[in-house]
């Protein structure tokens, strides 16, 4: 399968697996680093200051190597023009490669978003002023995702895709591929649900450690980049070790993985 990947509008290859904090995790700016030096190279910051806004203020000619993403919240354009400002601001760079609007879940927010007053507006100036270099979405609902893709509006879309809610396989990669359009997934251990067993699991079955569902995310042609977000150092070095075994799951892994990710979705509560 594919280690790299490029996006129109960068001018670097990235790698295809990429590093996300979520504001609670426990990454500081040597882990960020040693990330970075394994490959990867493409960082999606939670908004709140943790190693990886640390180690991007830091970077310096290093910045140029990162496509470094985060997320807005407002849906508005003076609010969404502050936010820009602050993930800058706190940065300490002059331009962020994407932008997506955050847990964008109904048509009303979509629909604010890209209206007159809305969102796209400022985020599209700020890219016309080279503050960012391309726009996109995080959302869970995969009918509005389509509706999106349909709207050409955006240049990228994060999506929620693992073994246990492959929903987005028929719902939104067929299209996307179709239009070449990027996809950046996120919760791809269905919040370490993955990674533990079931009542109804096989009696000697183990389930697989994270790099081997990160292995399976991947392995879809339509995933563009799949985010792993560990909490450690110990968690950050377990995924890593997908690098030194890059390949496709075969038939069988992939086979145990659909079947486990299948259990998780009947037993492991409720998950928007």
């Amino acid at each position: 399968m594919p280690f790299s990947v490029r996006f129109e509008s960068c001018n670097i290859p990235v790698c295809r697996l990429g590093l996300a904090t979520r504001g609670n995790t426990h990454l500081n700016p040597e882990d960020i680093w040693l990330a970075l030096e394994r490959g990867i190279n493409y960082w999606n910051w939670c908004g709140h200051k943790d190693g990886m806004s640390q180690a991007i203020r830091e970077s310096g000619p290093l910045r140029r190597t990162v496509v470094v993403a985060t997320q807005l919240s407002a849906r508005d354009n003076e609010g969404a023009r502050r936010e820009l400002e602050r993930r800058l601001e706190v940065l300490k760079t002059t331009y962020v490669d994407v932008i997506t609007f955050y847990y964008v879940e109904t048509d009303e927010e979509w629909n604010e978003i890209i209206g007159s007053g809305g969102a796209l507006e400022a985020i599209a100036r700020a890219r016309e002023e080279g503050l960012l270099r391309m726009i996109g979405l995080t959302t869970h609902q995969r009918a509005l995702a389509n509706r999106i893709l349909a709207s050409r509006l955006l240049d990228l879309l994060m999506v929620r895709y693992n073994a246990a809610h492959r929903g987005a396989e028929r719902e939104i990669f067929m299209q996307a591929q179709h239009i070449n359009f990027p996809l950046v997934t996120f919760t791809g251990l269905r919040w370490k649900a993955l990674l533990h067993s079931t009542r109804e699991d096989p009696e000697t079955f183990v389930p697989p450690p994270a790099r081997e569902w990160y292995r399976f995310v991947l392995a879809h042609p339509a995933v563009s980049v799949a985010l792993m977000a560990p909490n450690n150092r110990p968690e950050l070095l377990e995924n890593l070790k997908l690098l030194k075994d890059w390949r496709l799951p075969t038939p069988e892994e992939y086979k145990t993985l659909c079947q486990h990710g299948d259990r998780v979705h009947r037993h492991a509560g409720k998950f928007l």
